[in-house]
């Protein structure tokens, strides 16, 4: 499952130095269990004292994404949790590693990330996954990948080091696609196109989304959370995703 050409750090001219962090870096990232990993530049990010952005994801098992199509399920709760605390260990490792090389670094594990209220983070995931060429922020305002569409979870790591840097997507592939549109249980999503700097309630009704997360999941499972996923299990790219693992 996992991508090695997701992430492509050349070495660096400046010397064996970089490219030895670039290459162990890598390594400890897929090890740890990163399906997708990449580089991007944080420059003109607001808020963001690091230049640069380590993005990782973990794609979910083609199972779980089935079961969603028709609504949240107990075994998605349980699984994202999972999936955060595997992320939260991949990116720790890569901060171990590049603190050792004499670097600053900083993991963005969930236990560190503070939202606002309106429960956005200052340096959001999404924002360094697309920065580091992973994918763009879609219809359904999550990343969308190529590989896995927007079955995935994600977590990021910020840096000083000189990594090489990924080509950063800033404009949305979605094209006319509507398949998340149409199918939210919410009416939620606004069909909006992405840009980079776009805000976020250009794309969906943020309030709209998170009340019918909470009544559908409650209706399916029992369970009083924020959770639904019918957005992103249907995403043609997703399905692309699906019709890939049933070939195998």
């Amino acid at each position: 499952m996992r991508n090695l050409q997701g992430i492509s750090w050349k070495a660096r001219k400046e010397g064996r130095g970089h490219y030895e962090s670039d290459r162990g870096l890598k390594k400890i990232l897929f090890e740890k269990g990163a399906d997708l990993a990449g580089v991007g530049s944080l420059k003109g990010v607001k808020n963001c004292q690091f230049q640069t952005g380590v993005s990782v994801a973990v794609a979910l098992p083609g199972n779980v994404i089935r079961d969603l199509q028709d609504g949240p399920t107990e075994e998605y709760y349980h699984l994202y949790g999972t999936l955060n605390e595997k992320l939260n260990q991949i990116v720790a490792a890569g901060e171990a590693f590049l603190k050792a090389q004499g670097y600053e670094a900083y993991a963005q594990t969930t236990d560190r990330v503070v939202v606002n209220e309106e429960n956005i983070s200052p340096i959001p995931h999404k924002t360094v996954a697309a920065r580091a060429g992973l994918g763009w922020i879609g219809k359904n305002c999550l990343l969308v990948t190529p590989q896995y569409g927007s079955a995935v979870r994600i977590s990021s790591l910020l840096t000083n080091a000189p990594l090489d840097e990924e080509e950063a997507i800033l404009k949305s592939r979605c094209g006319g696609c509507r398949a998340c549109v149409e199918k939210c249980p919410a009416q939620a999503l606004k069909g909006t196109l992405w840009e980079a700097g776009m805000p976020r309630k250009e794309i969906v009704d943020a309030e709209a989304c998170y009340q019918k997360q909470l009544e559908i999941m409650y209706e399916r499972t029992g369970i009083r959370t924020d959770l639904c996923g019918k957005c992103f299990a249907v995403c043609t790219y997703t399905q692309k995703y699906l019709q890939s693992l049933s070939e195998e």
